[in-house]
């Protein structure tokens, strides 16, 4: 498992509804942080669209692709110019009605090495995303590059420790988050940074928790209601920020993340050799409020 230093580059942006204008910014942006060093890049959640999400609305289906469409092949020949590796998030067509929330991870050759479908699929005000994505199921996965192992979740993806301890301890020592996140143009000073705390908290936890760094990748911008906070941040598996994107502009972060920092805080906080896996029967169950039929309940 790679031990040393890499640089990984975070692209926040706003979207429009042209598709071609969107794709064109982040292959801009991603030329940017290859230049500044990065070895991996990781985009935003459903980077080449608006947030369509926000309504019911079957005419928004022709935005997918298929998942080795246009957006992985263009994005695969930077990935081959640069030698970095890509994170590609997707609305992906996989067949007709049926399409997934998902992401490509680009190796230096720019071949796909790794592939990921969002699991768990929200479904609130502003963000209908149970009308346009089947639930993933490739499960949850570490990929090699040669800059270390990565890990690949999604937005709603962030707040479920399930996930992020299932995906590090299949080897990931970096989780990526791209992400559509933001307040409702309403809401008041006070909860938009209860909201944001909170976020930005749960995700710090699963890098203390795991021993890992944790990368998320958000939107800025106004979409209908939506105000995206923006706001991507890198923690390190002490769960301190590293670096932090603004709250409104768009920027592309380039951060150092030295992969031994990840033994030497397992080893002062070994939260996973202490683990009582013999212990935790019942969390694969929605509730432990009823005794299992097989066990003689009704």
């Amino acid at each position: 498992m790679p031990s040393g230093k890499v640089s990984i580059g975070l692209v926040q942006m706003r979207c429009e509804a042209d598709a071609e204008a969107n794709l064109s910014k982040a292959e801009a942006r991603i030329r940017q942080a290859a230049a500044r060093g990065a070895e991996i890049v990781c985009l935003q959640e459903l980077f080449r669209s608006p947030y369509f999400c926000r309504s019911e609305d079957v005419a928004a289906f022709d935005w997918a692709e298929p998942m080795a469409g246009p957006s992985t092949r263009r994005l695969a020949a930077l990935a081959r110019e640069f030698e970095i590796a890509l994170v590609v998030p997707l609305f992906e067509r996989r067949a007709p009605g049926v399409y997934h929330n998902s992401a490509v991870l680009l190796d230096p050759r720019g071949e796909v090495a790794g592939r990921y479908r969002k699991m768990h699929i929200p479904d609130d005000p502003g963000y209908y995303e149970k009308f346009y994505f089947s639930p993933g199921d490739l499960g949850f996965r570490a990929h090699e590059t040669p800059f270390g192992r990565v890990g690949i979740l999604i937005c709603w993806d962030q707040w479920f420790p399930e996930a992020a301890r299932l995906t590090a301890l299949k080897g990931a020592q970096i989780l990526f988050y791209p992400t559509a996140i933001g307040w409702d143009a309403d809401e008041s000073p006070r909860t938009r940074g209860e909201q944001h705390s909170a976020w930005e908290t749960s995700q710090r936890g699963h890098a203390v928790a795991n021993g890992v760094f944790v990368a998320a990748v958000n939107r800025v911008g106004t979409e209908g209601r939506i105000v995206f906070w923006g706001q991507s941040f890198v923690a390190d598996p002490f769960g301190r920020i590293l670096a932090r994107g603004s709250d409104r502009e768009e920027e592309t972060l380039v951060v150092e993340c030295d992969l031994g920092r990840i033994e030497s805080v397992r080893r002062d906080w070994p939260f996973l050799r202490d683990r009582r896996i013999d212990a935790y029967e019942g969390l694969d169950r929605r509730m432990l409020d009823e005794t299992p039929a097989a066990e003689g309940g009704g």
